[in-house]
């Protein structure tokens, strides 16, 4: 009987109800490149100081809890503490009934709950050399402090995988997030403001365009309602003809000109128009600044277009700089970017509204066409591959050719690190209110742990002022290295104050803190994993008790 009911009438699935606000998000592309990933959580490596049991572990289970809800397809908890008293006043997802048990045990058990359709599993300890358990995730989150060499091998198996990594520390009221992606990491799916990425033609329009705009040349025959109702850029269309007549062929090129056309616009709506005014002259009198005005590359883009990676292919070339080559062809013969082939709303009978609706989608279909042609003898001068490029690939790729973007990862920051580094973090100690200082606290906490895991400082250094002092003096001592003036009396004051906060709790977490983290960490690593919208650059600090976040590129 179901076979009765129109297809129209057949309502969304279990799955698409479940998942739909974010589908609006990302959309099923994005679904399933999450479903199709696990992620891997390093809670700890082991005790130090009066941390009997390591970090909480808060952050990291927070985060993951943020991809569990929308559907990961797995994840896998690497920690090896006991569950202990500290644990249960932090940690939401521990019960009483947890105490004494494993705490990845624990965490995994009451985080699959959560969302059947997700796959969990732990483990104790992770091999610092295990390339095997890293190709299984796609991503790797890690919570601090972590012992200086454990992050180190993890941080550099991944590098070598491509695997991205984000390192996560969530103290008292602070918290600093860095992530790491591989040295090339394209992103098709940017998500700009949707007016940036109306592609009109207007100056250009291809014969089908310009036919249309043509067939609106009788507009003073027209009657009231049919004259409210032309679509506004089959007016711009039929202005510019009339411009063009009266100036050499030339369309407006400058803000004189634009200006005069625009009242030329204006002064040819009709004024009394019972038919309720004619908001269509109105929306073509706003479209003229932003909407006549030549076709430009997109500096980024013709960056992309000029790599080594797009000039020269290899056969082990990934899909995104075999289409970029494509499109790159595509640019130089019509010097202009597949159209995407949306349309603004606007003010138009339905009929005329659909019928421009297909002039655009019909021009963006033979692009696509286009493009993949040229893929296809891309791959095919590049011989064998592991499949053609899905053309739904292509086509997606054409829709946002003008936006599309490939971040050059950087590793986690250390203070120790490249000049670009110590660099950044001297130039923003100089401000009053710049969250820099906590950055360094974390680093100093980092390097005591190490200390501590390796016994090179015996006791619980966390209340030892001569340890905090001794190490303070180093980090400015590291970046006053080239400048001694570098790191004021009073840019070092800060750095005692925020320190006095990482001692307070004895490197502990506060479990809000803790989860509006996880929920920030959430969000970049469902960009990195979706590869959609701009994923952080790399490094995020947060001041709870100030309410204030930055980023930087460390």
């Amino acid at each position: 009987m179901t076979d009765a009911f129109p297809g129209a009438l057949v309502g969304p699935s279990s799955k698409e109800r479940k998942y739909d606000r974010q589908l609006r998000l990302w959309a099923a592309s994005g679904q399933q490149a999450l479903e199709n990933a696990r992620v891997l959580l390093v809670n700890s490596d082991g005790p130090w100081g009066n941390q009997s049991t390591g970090t909480s572990g808060v952050v990291g289970v927070e985060t993951l809890k943020n991809l569990v809800l929308p559907g990961i397809g797995g994840f896998t908890i690497v920690d090896p503490a006991i569950v202990t008293e500290t644990d249960l006043g932090v940690n939401f997802f521990l019960e009483e009934e947890s105490l004494g048990k494993s705490r990845a045990e624990e965490t995994c058990r009451l985080l699959r709950e959560l969302n059947p359709d997700v796959e969990g599993s732990f483990q104790a300890k992770l091999l610092q050399q295990d390339p095997e358990l890293l190709l299984q995730h796609k991503l790797v989150l890690i919570s601090g402090p972590l012992k200086s060499s454990s992050l180190d091998a993890i941080c550099k198996l991944s590098r070598e995988l491509d695997i991205p990594v984000l390192y996560t520390h969530s103290v008292g009221f602070y918290s600093v997030f860095s992530l790491q992606l591989p040295a090339d990491f394209p992103i098709v799916e940017t998500h700009p403001d949707p007016e940036t990425t109306q592609d009109l033609r207007l100056l250009n329009p291809w014969p089908e365009l310009a036919a249309a705009g043509a067939r609106v040349s009788n507009l003073d025959s027209l009657d009231d309602h049919q004259h409210g109702h032309v679509p506004y850029i089959l007016l711009l269309l039929h202005y510019l003809e009339k411009w063009k007549a009266t100036h050499d062929g030339n369309v407006p090129s400058n803000y004189k000109e634009k200006t005069e056309f625009r009242e030329l616009v204006r002064g040819s709506a009709r004024t009394h128009n019972p038919e309720g005014g004619e908001e269509n002259y109105d929306e073509a009198v706003a479209a003229v600044l932003k909407s006549l005005n030549p076709f430009s590359l997109r500096s980024t883009v013709r960056e992309i277009f000029e790599m080594q990676e797009c000039k020269n292919l290899r056969q082990d070339s990934g899909d995104f700089w075999v289409i970029a080559s494509a499109i790159n062809q595509f640019y130089q013969k019509h010097n202009v970017l597949p159209l995407p082939g949306s349309l603004p709303d606007m003010k138009a009978q339905s009929a005329d509204y659909i019928s421009l609706q297909n002039i655009y989608k019909s021009k963006a279909r033979k692009d696509v066409e286009e493009v993949t042609a040229t893929v296809r003898q891309i791959e095919a001068q590049l011989g064998s591959r592991a499949g053609p490029i899905p053309e739904k690939e292509v086509e997606i790729f054409c829709k946002n050719a003008a936006h599309i973007k490939v971040v050059r990862g950087r590793d986690i920051p250390k203070i120790e690190d490249d000049a670009h580094t110590l660099k950044t973090i001297r130039n923003n100690l100089t401000f009053d209110e710049s969250t820099m200082p906590i950055f360094i606290a974390c680093q100093i906490l980092d390097a005591i742990v190490t200390d501590i895991q390796e016994g090179k400082q015996p006791g619980n250094s966390l209340d030892d002022d001569v340890t905090w002092n001794s190490h303070i003096d180093r980090v400015v001592s590291i970046l006053r290295r080239d400048d001694p003036s570098a790191v004021s009396e009073e840019a070092r004051e800060r750095i005692e104050e925020a320190t006095q906060e990482v001692r307070r709790t004895e490197g502990g977490e506060l479990h809000n803190i803790s989860s509006l983290t996880g929920g920030l960490v959430a969000q970049e690593a469902l960009k990195v994993i979706t590869r959609q919208y701009g994923p952080l650059d790399n490094t995020c600090l947060f001041d709870g008790a100030r309410s204030r976040s930055e980023m930087y590129k460390l």
